[in-house]
């Protein structure tokens, strides 16, 4: 009989580009959770991501909303998990210059700092939280950090855990093969880019799951 996992931590990173595309790519064929979907990147938190410095820490307001189901050591490290698994499986680096290269004795982040830069934090917006469903694969309790593309440096590259990595106008993901929370995660960022100057209130789609950070994935 399969027993249900219990949901690991996993941070996941959504970055969008002239407040029009977002970032995705295509599990690979080998990943035993949803294969040939297209996803953010992102993964799960690693011991190392609560002890890598980082000067440039969350927002008081985005900490503060992490904090709801979480001390603010595991905020932290879920904000560096979305960064470091970010540069892993795309390139792309979340970080500010520094001179010379930086040493951890966390093997998951020695790549990164070895680039000559350390995280940044400040940056990142907090969208959300899902839990995805019980099943005997893998589940996971993932939080939707948000930045823009403007911020991030280095050049566009798969490590084979994403595939066919590409910038997607929003107009247009809706023809690719999502899970329920991409979708329900596009449509809020769509709404709200659509009215810039609104309050939260005013949007529908915020309206409905406002004061709600936990949202099951069915």
């Amino acid at each position: 009989m399969n027993k249900t996992l219990r949901p690991r931590d996993a941070a996941t990173l959504i970055i969008i580009r002239d407040g029009r595309e977002l970032l995705l790519g295509s599990r690979s064929s080998a990943h035993r959770f949803l294969p040939h979907h297209y996803v953010f990147p992102g993964g799960r938190v690693d011991p190392g991501d609560a002890r890598v410095a980082c000067p440039h820490p969350l927002e008081a307001q985005v900490e503060a909303r992490l904090r709801r189901s979480v001390t603010t050591a595991r905020a932290r490290a879920l904000a560096m998990a979305a960064v470091r698994e970010t540069f892993e499986e795309t390139g792309l680096i979340l970080g500010t210059p520094v001179a010379g290269a930086s040493r951890s004795r966390s093997p998951g982040w020695r790549p990164f700092l070895a680039r000559g830069y350390m995280p940044a934090l400040h940056h990142l917006n907090y969208v959300a939280r899902a839990v995805t469903p019980p099943n005997p694969v893998a589940r996971f309790d993932a939080r939707f950090f948000l930045v823009d593309a403007r911020h991030l440096h280095g050049e566009l590259q798969s490590n084979g855990e994403l595939e066919d990595l590409r910038w997607v106008p929003l107009d247009e993901i809706d023809h690719l093969p999502l899970i329920g929370i991409t979708r329900l995660v596009v449509e809020l960022l769509r709404q709200r880019l659509e009215q810039p100057d609104a309050s939260p209130e005013q949007i529908p789609l915020y309206r409905e799951l406002w004061g709600k950070e936990l949202l099951e994935h069915h």
